[in-house]
């Protein structure tokens, strides 16, 4: 067969794949009491382009000896990444006060914070007595040391806030943590699963993490130059709430006098229409999107670890959407 017939397969073995993830999901979050069960049922409309579970499963497949294949573990594994990624939108919206998430409203605004905060860890909780499941107490314990680092992101985010003498790295030290760090751990669970070596895992760990920290890039640029009518969520919530991104760190590290002033007092005042065609005009915009290629290039490097070439070709492919992408 050739190559495209190959990925053709793959395609919809992960297609299958993903439909039962999101079965072991809606089975997991099934609740007797119908003001949860509503709740979560809207809940799952934030799972969107299931990036997560999907690079789980392809790990897998692109990791198996023989033909591409995953397990029940693959699939239940895929689901529990997915709702640990949901209960953190959920908080999310309640950091950001935002009102709109997939083209809907968030929990937040149809039921206020506190609902939504139970609920976002309502779905930690369900997450990890799914993973249970597994029978495998090291992915539970990796799984933990990921929420761990998800909420450490998110904390030194919080703590920075209002900070306009915050670097790049720290920036991206954050968006690893809050971001990338599970985006890696997907790639590296599906390897494990599939019985891959310890030096396989930590590069499919590494392909995750630096797709991870792209995709954060791309949904920052989102926030600050997208509409709300095709990104699908609230957007310049990031000035709103004082969250520096990376267009904005790289002017101020390169900008001077009149035009480093323009740019300071655009982030003082909340403007966030002049601060955009701040950041348009001087090229930031365009040198953050830059900055996120290169890392997705990296990224891209190091698919040799998967040895299933129709695999590669599919992660090849979703490696181009992390920056493309306009929602």
């Amino acid at each position: 067969m050739t190559l495209a017939a190959d990925t053709n397969i793959v395609t919809e073995q992960l297609a299958d794949g993903l439909e039962r993830v999101e079965r072991a999901f809606e089975a997991q979050l099934s609740s007797t009491f119908p003001a949860v069960d509503t709740l979560c049922r809207h809940a799952e409309r934030y799972r969107g382009k299931m990036l997560r579970p999907t690079l789980l499963l392809l790990s897998g497949m692109g990791t198996s000896t023989g033909v591409p294949a995953f397990t029940e573990k693959h699939v239940i594994a895929a689901a529990t990444v997915e709702m640990i990624h949901m209960a953190t939108l959920v908080h999310d919206d309640v950091l950001d006060e935002a009102s709109m998430r997939r083209g809907g409203a968030t929990v937040n605004f149809l039921r206020g914070n506190e609902t939504a905060v139970i609920l976002g860890d309502y779905l930690i909780s369900n997450a990890f007595h799914l993973c249970s499941r597994v029978g495998d107490p090291a992915l539970n314990l990796r799984l933990g040391e990921v929420t761990n680092a998800l909420c450490e992101g998110e904390l030194v985010q919080l703590s920075r806030r209002h900070d306009l003498a915050l670097d790049r790295a720290t920036y991206l030290e954050i968006v690893r943590r809050k971001t990338a760090v599970l985006v890696g751990a997907c790639c590296e669970i599906g390897a494990k699963l599939s019985g891959a070596s310890p030096s396989v895992t930590s590069a499919c760990y590494s392909i995750g993490e630096k797709l991870g920290i792209a995709f954060q890039i791309q949904d920052d640029l989102l926030d600050l130059t997208g509409n709300e009518e095709t990104v699908g969520k609230s957007i310049g919530r990031d000035l709103e709430k004082g969250k520096l991104t990376l267009p904005t760190i790289l002017s101020l590290e390169r900008e001077s006098g009149a035009a480093r002033v323009a740019v300071l007092r655009a982030i003082e005042a909340r403007d966030g229409d002049s601060l955009k065609a701040l950041l348009l005009s001087s090229g930031a915009v365009e040198s953050a999107r830059d900055f996120a290629r290169d890392i997705v290039q990296k990224a891209r490097l190091e698919l040799t670890s998967l040895h299933q070439p129709q695999v590669r070709a599919i992660f090849d492919s979703l490696a181009d959407q992390v920056v493309d992408r306009a929602r």
